[in-house]
């Protein structure tokens, strides 16, 4: 899935990654990628947002199935092995936001938690799909703000923090493949105001709280900069993640065993991610 910026809007392609051919499924006006499905057979996307804005899944071969849930959802995610979803919406600027469960394409939903105050954002169910990790962002006008990290059953039951988070920048929580750990971004100059208004002052770095002790283990350590989303490895040993120092962005690897941290590119680099095989 590609998704391009356009004079129109952003718009969706379809990247046949055999053939190197591209498909549009939506021609006739802006299309927001939002989630796979769990099958990987299809994907839900946000169509029409100035317009008639709706919810679809849609297949490679232009397939369409219209979803019944508000046009304000703007985070959906599948259940593994399964076809619910999630999806977060929020009613707007100052109302929070609602998190809710979907079932049979969006005609049985119900209620998992609402926040007044805060928008839920990526929320990201754990491998085994009983448990929903998200990050909480301050529902206000500052720019860069510190969030955190929650988690819940997959149900919407034992809600608790886990952790403050960085919330400027959007990172999702990244569970192990074992769903026993989640590495987020953590901001560490939360009382500097400058942060606050420029990415450019935040200095942030990953993190890893196990889910049975909530105890933190701390990735990286850098004092200037930022790190960014934290992607595991598939034997669950590694992360890989962004760094983002003076405005130069790279790619670099952690050990989560030993805590070794080493740059992959020497050139500017962005955006690692996993091949499994």
């Amino acid at each position: 899935m590609i998704e391009l910026n356009c004079p129109n809007g952003q718009t969706i392609l379809f990247l046949d990654t055999e053939s190197g051919l591209t498909t549009q499924p939506v021609t006739d006006t802006d299309s927001h990628f939002l989630a796979w499905t769990s099958d990987g057979k299809a994907a839900y996307l946000k169509v029409d947002s100035l317009g008639n804005s709706h919810i679809v899944r849609i297949a490679p071969d232009g397939t369409q199935t219209f979803i019944s849930i508000t046009a304000f959802t703007y985070d959906l995610t599948s259940k593994p092995d399964s076809k619910d979803f999630t999806f977060t919406f929020s009613r707007g600027l100052g109302s929070g936001s609602e998190i809710w469960l979907a079932q049979r394409d969006g005609k049985i939903v119900r209620q998992l938690y609402a926040d007044k105050f805060n928008y839920i954002s990526f929320a990201r169910f754990s491998p085994d799909g009983k448990q929903i990790a998200f990050i909480k962002i301050p529902d206000s006008q500052i720019p860069f703000t510190v969030g955190e990290l929650w988690v819940m059953d997959s149900d919407g039951a034992d809600v608790h923090k886990l952790a403050n988070a960085d919330a400027g920048h959007g990172y999702s929580a990244n569970w192990s493949p074992d769903g026993k750990r989640i590495a987020f971004v953590m901001r560490e100059n939360p009382q500097d105001e400058k942060a606050n208004q420029s990415s450019d002052a935040l200095i942030s770095n990953i993190y890893i709280v196990d889910l049975v002790s909530r105890k933190l283990n701390q990735i990286t350590k850098f004092s200037e900069g930022r790190a960014e989303t934290p992607f595991w490895s598939p034997d669950g040993n590694t992360l890989a993640f962004n760094v983002v120092i003076n405005g130069r962005m790279t790619v670099s690897i952690a050990s989560v065993l030993s805590g070794e941290i080493k740059p992959l590119e020497t050139g500017s680099t962005c955006c690692p991610a996993w091949m499994r095989k």
